[in-house]
């Protein structure tokens, strides 16, 4: 019987959700892993609401969970709802909803809040000893509720310009993690906290190298469930 996973999305788009190319990559390679899925996403409002076409924020409302019906095709559920005790393992795609809706890192940088439900979600699994998946920004997470724990969100440096946002590896050290730097193509597994990060768009590399670092997590995530 494949394993049970649990992904939780954070909306629907890049700028304000879930980065769409990060979850469909993370549903494919379950899907090759013969993994049984399920998805999930908070049932609040979101921060904001960004124009993708314009890069500008839109005067208009809209709900976590509603959004990311739109990924899930529309087979979601609240995730108020996930019981830890019912699959082997959980992943987190990236997107700046993660840093918008699930946390408050895009506004608060290391002193943000977590969403009580990502948090309960995150210490439940984290306790059962169950392995969690995080790609992108996402890392952040484990970062801010498993102190000490070991992430990668990539480069701590912006190497070749291919990674504008390397200061987030300090931000992550400054909360008493580690942060191991890796390439787009591959993942880091904390084995002691079964934790697998990966880095995504946070590097500026082709498609099909952040569609294999995430397959390489996916894979990890797998083998530890």
């Amino acid at each position: 019987m494949g394993k049970r996973v649990a992904l939780v999305l954070a909306g629907c788009g890049v700028f304000d959700g879930s980065e769409i190319h990060e979850a469909s990559a993370a549903l494919v390679h379950l899907s090759r892993g013969g993994a049984e899925v399920k998805i999930f996403a908070p049932n609040i409002e979101q921060r904001d609401v960004i124009n993708h076409l314009k890069g500008s924020p839109a005067e208009e409302k809209r709900n976590v969970l509603v959004e990311s019906a739109r990924l899930a095709r529309g087979n979601i559920q609240d995730l108020a709802e996930l019981k830890a005790s019912e699959f082997d393992a959980v992943i987190f795609p990236g997107g700046f909803g993660v840093a918008k809706n699930l946390c408050s890192w895009a506004v608060d940088g290391k002193n943000c809040t977590v969403n009580e439900h990502v948090n309960s979600t995150l210490q439940a699994f984290h306790s059962a000893k169950k392995p969690i998946g995080l790609c992108c920004i996402s890392p952040v997470l484990a970062a801010k509720v498993f102190p000490g724990c070991e992430v990668t969100v990539g480069q701590d440096k912006n190497v070749d310009g291919r990674f504008p946002d390397a200061e987030t590896a300090s931000a992550i050290a400054e909360l008493g993690c580690k942060h191991i730097c890796k390439n787009v193509n591959e993942s880091h597994v904390d084995k002691a906290n079964k934790i697998v990060t990966t880095c995504a768009f946070m590097c500026k590399a082709p498609l099909h190298e952040i569609f294999d670092g995430i397959g390489t997590m996916v894979q990890e995530v797998l083998k530890l469930a």
